[in-house]
């Protein structure tokens, strides 16, 4: 018996990495998957991918996180085209290779772009999910729908360089506490996963990183997000932290 049967969720960075291992997981246990992403060819391949291997419903749709405009027709498009949100993943995130610098030498344009990915990313979705979240059929025990954003290690400790990066992965961390706090009354369980180095496209960008066969794989930080989705309602999960098996990188 697959256990989402019946419930929508939006994955955000869900054409590669992290994102797209969380909708192929989603998927096998029977959710409606909405893919958002940037990139509208790996949309499509996604897609296809997930259809293919027998989905229940899903559906590609291509935004910038950062754009208002466009989250807010990502997230009314997903509500009307799946027949609601139950649920959110928030895994879009970006490094870019000119935050590999000590704080002073980072340009102004690479942090406020890894912020405006990052937390504004997280930000706006999260405030046009929320309307739809609160609407949804309460389940046996009173819950709504799950928020579940993806932050990261760098978000709780400081790891030497990357300082927008750490910095909005840290702000990620406290939005989600916040969410938690204003929206658990009424249904709405609001969750970190703070991963550790994961092998995921996002090395590339920076353009070095430690070996990728002792990073943490993409599909067990989306096991551990299904996980948090499947919690039951009585229980909260706080600030959910993976390493890989050697610790920091």
């Amino acid at each position: 018996m697959r256990g989402l049967v019946g419930r929508s969720v939006i994955v955000t960075g869900g054409a590669s990495g992290i994102g797209r291992a969380t909708c192929n997981r989603l998927a096998v246990e029977g959710a409606a998957v909405a893919v958002v992403d940037r990139n509208s060819t790996l949309i499509d391949e996604v897609a296809a991918a997930l259809s293919s291997g027998g989905a229940t419903r899903v559906i590609g749709v291509a935004a910038d996180v950062s754009r208002e405009d466009e989250v807010r027709a990502a997230v009314e498009r997903a509500a009307g085209e799946l027949g609601g949100v139950g649920g959110l993943v928030t895994s879009a995130g970006i490094f870019d290779g000119d935050d590999m610098k000590l704080l002073a030498d980072v340009p102004l344009e690479s942090f406020t772009r890894t912020l405006a990915v990052n937390l504004t990313g997280t930000f706006l979705f999260c405030k046009y999910a929320l309307p739809h979240l609160l609407v949804a059929p309460a389940g046996p025990r009173g819950g709504r729908g799950a928020i579940v954003t993806v932050a990261s290690t760098a978000g709780l400790r400081g790891h030497g360089f990357g300082s927008g990066y750490t910095a909005s992965k840290g702000g990620v961390v406290a939005l989600t506490r916040l969410l938690a706090v204003q929206y658990g009354g009424q249904g709405i369980r609001a969750n970190c996963v703070c991963p550790g180095a994961t092998d995921t496209p996002i090395w590339e960008a920076v353009g070095q990183s430690p070996p990728r066969e002792d990073m943490i794989p993409a599909r067990a930080v989306a096991e551990a997000i299904l996980g948090v989705i499947e919690t039951d309602d009585r229980a909260v999960v706080d600030d959910l932290v993976l390493t890989p098996p050697q610790g920091l990188l």
